[in-house]
């Protein structure tokens, strides 16, 4: 019994630590809702860090009428999810192959794609402008969505690579004897074991698809067309003397994330023990 307490005593400071870091990763989540819901004087004079006084929904409403929110809202959610799917879906199947067929053609493709990750974008936004005007993809959703899954297929490779080599082949070899085929093989045997992986995959391309600006400014002038960190740059300058709708307009922009962490989440930890992500 005295063993136990002494344990447990001795975990007072780790749980003090992880409470106390937990408290600093979430207070600017929590400050930017107040922050939404604050006049300026709150803000910056009577009231910077505590919760609001009186609560202003009015300036969500402000935001949305005000503004073309809801249509910058609606680009980047397509955007994102379309250039979501694509990316995942196709490294998936390209990094399947050279994960199994192991020849000097397939190493050499799995280094070159690898070698993507190391080029900056600022080195290909002359070439991408160039490509998409090409493909007459100038000013449609279609402009971010290719250069998304190009940009974002060299990390998901090798992510991706990893686990898979990790899978032991005698899963593919037992499927294979008892006279499964190729396809139902993959999605029958292979695919369920790649949720946890899938789950990074989907919030890591979501969140870097959601965010991106440079490229979306450079590739994007039409203003229906403009995804929401184009909007929040034009939001910030027209409404620079209102600071609660900036605020409120920044909590809308970060909900999909926030939503996005909070269902696939619980599979990180999953992926970072057992994937070859720890490689």
């Amino acid at each position: 019994m005295k063993r136990t307490k002494k344990i447990s005593a001795s975990r007072i400071p780790m749980y003090f630590i992880v409470i106390m870091y937990g408290i600093i990763s979430l207070y600017p989540i929590i400050w930017m809702g107040f922050y939404s819901l604050k006049d300026n004087e709150e803000i910056f004079v009577t009231n910077p860090f505590g919760p609001p006084l009186i609560a202003q929904w009015s300036n969500y409403a402000k935001a949305i009428a005000q503004f073309n929110i809801p249509v910058y809202f609606k680009n980047s959610i397509i955007v994102s999810v379309v250039s979501m799917f694509f990316g995942i879906m196709f490294s998936l199947m390209f990094t399947y192959v050279i994960a199994r067929v192991r020849t000097k053609t397939t190493r050499f493709l799995h280094n070159l794609i690898l070698v993507g990750m190391f080029i900056p974008i600022q080195a290909v936004m002359t070439p991408l402008v160039v490509m998409v005007k090409s493909l007459h993809l100038s000013n449609t959703r279609w402009s971010l969505i290719v250069p998304y899954v190009a940009l974002s297929f060299p990390f998901a490779v090798m992510v991706l690579y990893g686990f898979y080599r990790s899978l032991p082949i005698e899963l593919e070899e037992s499927a294979y004897m008892e006279g499964a085929g190729f396809f139902r093989t993959y999605f029958s045997i292979i695919l369920p074991q790649m949720k946890s992986i899938i789950s990074v995959l989907i919030i890591y391309q979501f969140m870097s698809h959601w965010n991106e600006f440079s490229l979306a400014l450079i590739l994007i002038t039409k203003e229906d067309m403009k995804t929401m960190p184009l909007g929040l740059a034009g939001f910030y300058g027209s409404m620079s003397s209102e600071w609660g709708p900036i605020g409120a307009a920044l909590v809308m922009a970060s909900l999909p994330v926030i939503i996005m962490y909070l269902i696939f989440g619980n599979k990180i930890s999953d992926a970072m023990t057992y994937s070859g992500m720890k490689n």
